[in-house]
């Protein structure tokens, strides 16, 4: 992993946009509510140390191993991918407006229509609800589906997320493989 970034780094890090790790034809695109500074400041996908994504993303049988957010190019060759609702850094997702993430919606819509993945997996059931008007949206799959991508909401990966313990987000990333894999 890189070396932890410095305090300047990481406010330097403010509305930096990470680049997306996307393809066409995708089994999966995971979709997060927006990166964090530390994501920012290393230019990496849910980087920061006590992130859950990479442990459940493993853990849930989409890895054959626990990847480094450093190695995160290598989703690709798994048929799986990363994007956000939007893509610039914040220090915390609550500094996001619903404007945004509505905006930030519509060109997620933009976004799968143009790469067509077979699910997207959105993470965060609170950003999906704002981003999608569907305020009774719970985690699981949903009835939207865009183009023909399927739409499944999953648990925020953050360690800020106490509500999920690491199984519980296994068990719910575990549930997304068994339906692509069928």
């Amino acid at each position: 992993m890189p070396i932890r970034p410095t305090k300047d780094q990481l406010a330097a890090a403010q509305d930096v946009v990470i680049p997306d790790v996307i393809a066409p034809g995708l089994d999966v695109l995971f979709c997060g509510i927006n990166p964090g500074l530390y994501s920012g400041a290393l230019g990496l996908h849910f980087a920061r140390p006590g992130n859950r994504f990479w442990p459940a993303l493993h853990v849930g049988g989409f890895t054959p191993r626990l990847l480094d957010p450093s190695e995160q190019h290598e989703l690709l060759d798994l048929g799986l991918g990363i994007t956000n609702v939007v893509a610039r850094t914040t220090a915390r997702a609550d500094e996001l407006t619903d404007d945004e993430l509505r905006e930030g919606g519509k060109a997620l819509v933009d976004k799968v229509l143009d790469n067509k993945p077979r699910w997207l997996a959105v993470l965060g059931i609170t950003a999906y609800r704002t981003a999608f008007g569907e305020k009774k949206a719970k985690v699981g799959p949903q009835e939207r589906v865009i183009g023909k991508t399927g739409v499944w909401v999953l648990p925020n990966p953050s360690g800020l997320n106490a509500h999920w313990t690491p199984t519980g987000l296994a068990s719910e990333f575990a549930a997304l493989r068994a339906r692509v894999v069928t």
